[in-house]
């Protein structure tokens, strides 16, 4: 039987790193990838095979695909796990921020999905899974950059859904809720940078207390290891839904947002921004 191979983006920690080792422990040849190689340490002593990419940057991917196609000679699943929050109000974010962060979590893992497809299609299988969130399915105060990105990120990813299972390959999302990982208290920061200190101060100190709900262990936020189980399992089953919601209450909140309307839903979205104005 033929080894299966996996490429992992953000790999260096959190949940990418989770799925790498698990995957590894299933019998796959896992590539994980990371912008900074020096923090995938720890995952070249579990046997995971790793190498520096910036999915930013389209020579470091066209390169990293060929290195994986040069010594595995195939690529069976991809997970584009590599992304980031920022945070802040649209009237002081900058564009240009909110530009990158796009460049990062949408246009990266499109470029990836463009540079294997090819391979998978000639293989006649492939499974491609994508790491948004329940942000793209809900929205509220101070996210509408990441929130965007994520929205983008489930349509593109319904789209290519249709197009590629004439060739089977399978496109797949998962929604995480809150985790505990970096990216809680990095997104508090980036929230507290860009709206902390104008008209949108009392927001930003409300979004930011909600972050840091992460480090006290609240039950709101799950471990990592938990997303990246559903991440496997939507990688390996052999018919996987098109979307997995993962964590405390992603179900129920994706669920609750289709059930009201824009305004009943907007009414809930202002009451959990208010927070505390002294």
């Amino acid at each position: 039987m033929t080894t299966q191979v996996a490429l992992i983006t953000g790999a260096s920690s959190g949940i990418g790193a989770e799925v790498a080792r698990k995957l590894k422990a299933k019998g796959y040849t896992v590539y994980g990838v990371a912008r900074r190689a020096d923090r995938l340490a720890d995952l070249d002593k579990d046997g995971v095979r790793t190498f520096e990419m910036d999915v930013t940057d389209d020579a470091s991917i066209t390169a990293g695909v060929k290195r994986v196609l040069a010594e595995s000679g195939r690529i069976d699943v991809l997970v584009n796990s590599a992304g980031y929050g920022l945070l802040g109000s649209v009237e002081e974010t900058s564009v240009d921020d909110g530009r990158h962060m796009f460049e990062v979590n949408v246009f990266g893992a499109m470029r990836l999905t463009q540079l294997v497809v090819p391979h998978m299609r000639e293989q006649r299988s492939g499974r491609i899974v994508n790491v948004s969130s329940i942000g793209g399915k809900i929205y509220s105060s101070l996210t509408a950059y990441y929130n965007g990105s994520k929205h983008a990120l489930e349509v593109m990813s319904d789209c290519l859904r249709i197009e590629l299972g004439q060739f089977g390959i399978d496109v797949v999302v998962v929604e995480p809720g809150g985790v505990r990982t970096e990216w809680p208290e990095i997104a508090a920061a980036h929230v507290e940078k860009n709206s902390g200190q104008g008209p949108y101060a009392h927001q930003a100190r409300a979004v930011a207390e909600g972050l840091r709900l992460s480090e006290t262990g609240s039950r709101l936020y799950v471990p990592a290891g938990v997303v990246a189980d559903a991440i496997v399992k939507a990688a390996t089953t052999r018919k996987p839904k098109t979307r997995y919601p993962v964590g405390y209450g992603a179900k129920a909140i994706i669920t609750l947002r289709r059930l009201l309307s824009d305004r009943a839903y907007d009414s809930m979205a202002l009451r959990a921004s208010r927070g505390s104005r002294t």
